[in-house]
């Protein structure tokens, strides 16, 4: 059984920075990617950025500038440091661990997930 256990979350104003982490326990995640998304109330989960286990990376546009995705095998955790918070960025963000190799934007590939952490970006 592999767990994913996000942390990091919080209020920050706009134009703020913060990382979250993402550790995975159970299973080492070594071998697959790994990504985040954000669910706003009321839509559904948006892929934000993802990992290979060779570190090539993927990001969706309105993050590409402003988020970086990055990963520490040793430690099994899964970083998403952001800058330049938007209001728009305010969601649940969650943590995946995909079944494939290969960066994917696809929810549906992706097995794990964890319980997810709230950003809220207001003044």
């Amino acid at each position: 059984q592999v767990r994913l256990v996000e942390s990091g979350g919080g209020l920050i104003q706009p134009g703020g920075s913060l990382r979250l982490s993402c550790k995975v326990a159970g299973r080492n995640s070594r071998g697959n990617t790994m990504g985040w998304f954000r669910q706003a109330p009321g839509k559904a989960r948006q892929f934000l950025a993802a990992i290979s286990d060779v570190g090539g990376r993927y990001y969706e546009d309105s993050v590409k500038d402003r988020f970086t995705i990055s990963r520490d095998s040793a430690e099994n955790t899964l970083y998403l440091q952001m800058y330049s918070l938007k209001p728009e960025d305010t969601g649940v963000y969650y943590c995946g661990a995909s079944t494939k190799t290969v960066i994917t934007a696809s929810p549906s590939d992706y097995r794990y997930w964890g319980q997810g952490t709230q950003v809220t970006v207001s003044s």
